[in-house]
């Protein structure tokens, strides 16, 4: 249904959280876990038992999307644009009060966005295009895979060509792929120059500017084949008019070596001196200048640290003074794709930035079930492998609570003058912090399950800082908001460890020998940290 209304998605009334009682937990979060654990997402699969609980996840995140913004809705019913993105791809036009969902107007046309899309999809490894899946400031942050190599491209269109009785509908104009086109090499410059051009219109359409790259390769090869390329390698510079950043992260494969370490990222460093990769990091310079950040040392920081200033830099990105979107990408953008993109928008939640009507336990349900399950991230062959890049991703929130990664802090510096400067967010917190025990082990963190947190309850916004005088007052208000967000993530964090252990958890722990349930219980716990070790917390 295009154009769909936001108010009508947000149909469903929110309930309110009894006070003095633990941190709600969303209701359908253990049947989400439960569900994403078990099978992979694809569009076209919509029948049967599973195919109704994918129909209440997809509803539920459209309600969520609905509280706080208007938006149309791109159809992919069948996976026909992308077999591995939502069947209702939501595009947010601007933020919106209650009375004005009953006046929503669309500022685009959905049909001609679909269009752009499907002649543009063809230009990345999979057919997952540039989308938009936040908007903050009106700026888009968007996703997508990687570009197509010649391999995938030949391989896509030449199937489309054969399969669909000598058409493809992607290219249904005067300007058709021929079949001149899809003779192997013939054509190279003209097809690449075709699909990546209409994806630089999309992207431009997106009013993106800034693209990221998480690939540790320049090209991804297979069978000795570039079965796909990227922007920074594109040898026609056909993206020469983007800010493009290398910056290599790790593939899901790390991520192994992070749960036989009995989840501790701590000390955890990739090698870097593996054949396959070759892909330097790169950023321009005037990006990197006030995030006093050494990015020389980049291949002697461990996974924490790396993941820490790659997130800072993102958020640099997005908090600038421009008005330009921002796309980030890995390979296939399954795995570190939605760990940026699920990161970015918890921590700019807990800003206030977004999604302001949202509790912890929505945020948490919305990030997990539209950034990971229906954008196709598969949980249940990561399990199986060991590999836990989804469960490192909001474990590793008790890493992003402080002021360094805080939009508050970026717009105070703009806004305040220098003489407001008093004491550190430290100084206040050493004064505030009490009998609370370690804020970087679950151990004590998970009682906040048990406790009630006065932060959850409102929504910190920046324009409640901007309205306050300068001076005490205002840094009382940006104090204020910086502890909110630390109890905030915290929140998420617990109430996503509680469930994830009581779904997920049996098959994130390798079988054991003596086939004893008590100790795959108690080694994922102290894991998790939900039980304390004799060395170290997690």
């Amino acid at each position: 249904m295009a154009g769909t209304r936001a108010a009508s998605a947000a149909s469903a009334g929110s309930s309110a959280s009894s006070s003095g009682n633990p941190p709600p937990q969303e209701p359908g979060l253990g049947e989400l876990l439960e569900e994403f654990s078990r099978t992979q997402y694809r569009a076209k699969d919509g029948s049967g038992a599973s195919g109704s609980k994918v129909e209440r996840i997809e509803k539920r995140c459209l309600e969520l999307f609905g509280r706080d913004y208007c938006f149309s809705v791109i159809p992919n019913m069948n996976g026909d644009i992308c077999g591995h993105y939502p069947r209702h791809i939501v595009f947010l036009e601007y933020e919106s009060s209650e009375k004005e969902k009953d006046t929503f107007e669309s500022t685009v046309q959905v049909s001609k966005l679909q269009d752009l899309i499907n002649r543009s999809k063809m230009a990345r490894c999979r057919g997952r295009f540039v989308c938009p899946v936040i908007l903050v400031k009106g700026k888009h942050i968007c996703r997508s895979a990687t570009l197509a190599g010649w391999g995938e491209l030949y391989g896509r269109s030449g199937y489309n060509y054969f399969f669909s009785g000598g058409a493809d509908d992607a290219w249904a104009d005067v300007e058709d792929v021929t079949e001149e086109d899809c003779a192997l090499r013939s054509g190279d410059t003209h097809l690449f120059d075709k699909v990546r051009g209409y994806d630089i219109r999309l992207l431009r359409y997106l009013s993106v500017k800034y693209i990221c790259d998480l690939m540790v390769e320049n090209k991804k090869v297979k069978f000795g084949m570039n079965v796909t390329s990227s922007e920074k390698v594109d040898k026609a510079q056909r993206y020469a008019d983007f800010t493009l950043l290398s910056i290599p992260y790790p593939g899901c494969e790390f991520f192994k070596e992070y749960k036989d370490r009995d989840y501790m990222a701590e000390g955890l460093i990739f090698n870097w001196k593996q054949d396959y990769v070759d892909a330097p990091l790169s950023i321009p310079d005037f990006l990197t200048h006030s995030l006093n950040i050494d990015w020389s040392q980049y291949q002697s920081w461990d996974l924490v640290q790396q993941t820490q200033n790659y997130l800072k830099l993102l958020l640099s990105i997005v908090n600038g003074d421009d008005d330009s979107g921002l796309l980030v990408h890995c390979i296939s953008g399954w795995d570190r794709t939605p760990l940026f993109i699920s990161l970015l928008r918890l921590s700019l939640w807990a800003d206030g930035l977004i999604h302001t009507s949202l509790k912890p336990a929505e945020i948490l349900y919305l990030t997990v079930a539209y950034d990971w399950f229906l954008f196709g991230h598969m949980l249940v062959d990561r399990l199986s492998k060991g590999e836990e890049i989804f469960f490192f991703c909001f474990n590793f929130l008790k890493h992003i609570t402080s002021e360094e990664f805080s939009a508050l802090k970026i717009q105070r510096r703009k806004s305040l003058p220098a003489r407001d400067a008093g004491f550190t967010l430290e100084d206040i917190c050493m004064l505030r912090r009490k009998d609370r025990g370690s804020t970087t082990s679950l151990g004590s963190d998970f009682s906040l399950v048990m406790e009630n947190s006065p932060g959850a309850a409102g929504s910190f916004t920046y324009e409640a800082v901007e309205l306050v005088p300068a001076g005490a007052q205002t840094q009382a208000a940006w104090i204020a908001a910086l502890s909110n967000r630390e109890t905030r993530l915290q929140e998420v964090r617990s109430a996503f460890l509680a469930t994830y252990s009581s779904t997920v958890g049996l098959r994130a722990v390798p079988p054991s020998p003596s086939g004893a349930i008590g100790g795959l219980l108690e080694q994922f716990a102290r894991g998790v940290g939900l039980r304390g070790t004799s060395s170290s917390t997690l």
